[in-house]
């Protein structure tokens, strides 16, 4: 079993949408959180059964932060 870091934001129209930055093009949408793991995932299995031979880069994600300009 692997463990992936994803990453979390809600959408101009409520959704919740999540990626995962090791692999790419890897995300899904849901309108609660606990769908949204669920459907998360499903989206990995999906994708690494789809690509059995792909060795995700091991991506730690250090800070998600937000700034004004």
């Amino acid at each position: 079993m692997r463990e992936f870091t994803y990453v979390v934001e809600k959408d101009e129209d409520g959704w919740y949408v999540a990626s995962v930055p090791s692999l790419p093009g890897c995300f899904t949408q849901a309108q609660t959180t606990e769908e949204l793991r669920e459907r998360l995932k499903e989206a990995i299995e999906l994708y690494l059964e789809e690509l059995p031979e792909f060795s995700p880069e091991s991506t730690t994600v250090v800070s998600v932060d937000r700034i004004a300009v």
